[in-house]
């Protein structure tokens, strides 16, 4: 198979620079309508999809953003490797509005939000241990640093549910007890369902505030946060350009992401449900 490359943009990303044969496909999906139609096209002869999270307008909520459909319709197009783009908090000094981080760990607090593509007459358990491609993320972190983005590499992301940004008990209890380094609305199911359609995925996040632990800045100011989104949905598009040179051609990724569900389905074949298998034909139809 060759390499496709999927771009999930979050709050200030929708397009992207220099796409050849640019074009908006709808893709049908049995998860339902994906957040908008999808731009694909060409970057240096690699393939590239484009899918703007919040669609175009920003008309979903985190919670709302249809995640599974999302996926299984990158799927469909051929994608391989996703990088997944969003705007972020940070609970670090060091870590300040305009840097990027290649997130490497996360902390799942959403609760209104559907997690998997398995269930009832289809079960599967897959591994999370280490929930983003190394090889894509080192490569994300390689063209960020040569457009001079200032970047961080590894990091956990905390990922609530949203849509009201934290308290200042929960910026400190993220901060302080749990460790985290970062804190957004959107990576969570997006992760784990990359993992399950057994897709190569990688976390860039774009610091826009310090969340509400910080002394000097208290609060989220939604206009400041719009300011440094404009900055960095530019400097991430010029990411997202630099990355076809620097993934080589098909190949099984070295990670095993590709392979994920290699042994992860339980339930026998005489007693998996037709509807859900045949949902799954696009996510899973590998091992099914």
């Amino acid at each position: 198979m060759d390499r496709m490359i999927g771009v999930i943009g979050g709050s200030g990303v929708y397009d992207i620079d220099g796409l050849q044969d640019a074009e908006w496909q709808s893709v049908d999906s049995p998860w339902g309508a994906p957040s908008d139609q999808i731009l694909t096209g060409r970057l240096n002869d690699t393939a590239m999809a484009f899918l703007p999270r919040h669609g175009r307008g920003h008309v979903h909520s985190p919670t709302t953003v249809p995640y599974r459909a999302n996926i299984d319709a990158l799927k469909r197009l051929g994608v391989t490797d996703v990088i997944s783009v969003s705007a972020c908090g940070s609970f670090r000094e060091d870590m300040v509005p305009g840097d990027f981080v290649i997130v490497d760990q996360f902390i799942d607090r959403t609760f209104a939000r559907e997690k998997s593509f398995f269930g009832t007459g289809c079960v599967a358990h897959v591994s999370v241990a280490h929930p983003v491609c190394s090889r894509l993320s080192d490569a994300c972190f390689a063209a960020a640093t040569a457009g001079g983005i200032t970047v961080h590499k590894g990091g956990t992301y905390l990922a609530m549910e949203g849509p009201q940004f934290s308290s200042i008990a929960e910026s400190r209890l993220y901060r302080d007890v749990w460790g985290c380094d970062v804190i957004g609305m959107t990576n969570m199911p997006e992760a784990k369902l990359a993992r399950e359609a057994e897709l190569c995925y990688a976390s860039v996040a774009m610091i826009t505030d310090f969340d509400s632990w910080h002394p000097d800045h208290d609060t989220v100011d939604i206009n400041e946060i719009i300011k440094t989104l404009t900055g960095n949905a530019d400097k991430a598009r010029g990411l997202v350009k630099a990355m076809p040179a620097l993934l080589d051609g098909a190949a099984p990724c070295p990670h095993g992401c590709d392979r994920a569900l290699e042994y992860a389905i339980m339930t026998a074949p005489d007693k998996r449900d037709p509807e859900l298998v045949k949902k799954l034909q696009a996510v899973a139809g590998r091992v099914l």
